[in-house]
């Protein structure tokens, strides 16, 4: 199944965040495999699961909520064409490439489109959203193996090691 997130710029360009793990975390977080750097985006805020034949989105307890077609979704099944809003960004849901049109969702703020904005509101966004897939379960194998390491490392040498690379770094 081909799953993808389709959202448009101000400028009206599309963009396609093609969901290739089976997990996908979206949110603020550097860990995050969509991230979308605004501050109304919580640092983990929803996770998009993709199996078999099921699209799911689920909430992650984030500040302002989760949208799917203007309703607040803690944990729903998402089909084709089905919007999803995180924040001020508001995705279309293509599945094996329906619906074949998707038209720019334009929004101010907060607001969905579907709340009646005036024909020439768009939303303008501070930063980009950038897919990093696996950032998520490369975070998680990253503590695991930094745990396992800080049990077998002494904290007075990681700290002199440390200095003596800051040091190495400034002289070049």
């Amino acid at each position: 199944m081909d799953v993808k997130l389709v959202m448009f710029r101000s400028n009206g360009q599309r963009k396609d965040f093609p969901i290739i793990n089976p997990v996908t975390v979206i949110g603020r977080g550097e860990n995050c495999d969509l991230r979308v750097p605004l501050l109304s985006v919580s640092r983990r805020h929803c996770e998009l699961s993709v199996s078999g034949e099921v699209v799911r989105i689920k909430d992650l307890g984030s500040s302002n909520g989760t949208y799917v077609n203007n309703s607040r979704a803690v944990e729903t099944k998402l089909k084709a064409g089905d919007r999803l809003a995180v924040g001020p960004i508001v995705f279309t849901v293509q599945v094996d490439g329906k619906p074949d049109e998707i038209k720019p969702v334009k929004t101010k703020g907060q607001r969905l489109a579907e709340e009646s904005p005036a024909e020439d509101e768009v939303i303008e966004l501070e930063a980009d959203v950038v897919a990093q897939p696996g950032a998520s379960a490369l975070k998680e194998s990253k503590s695991r193996t930094r745990s396992a390491i800080d049990d077998d490392v002494d904290p007075i040498s990681a700290l002199e090691a440390l200095a003596g690379e800051d040091e190495d770094a400034d002289k070049k």
